[in-house]
């Protein structure tokens, strides 16, 4: 799995906002990789 994986993923609906936000806590992607893919602040 991968930024690109990802944000695809959550693009398509595949993947929810908690998805993409624990793929941050697991170190997948940076905070500001989230914010890009999802348009949403990281809290």
């Amino acid at each position: 799995m991968n930024y690109d994986t990802i944000k695809r993923n959550f693009q398509r609906g595949l993947w929810s906002l908690a998805q993409v936000k624990a793929a941050v806590r697991k170190g997948v992607i940076t905070v500001a990789q989230y914010e890009e893919i999802t348009g949403a602040r990281y809290q």
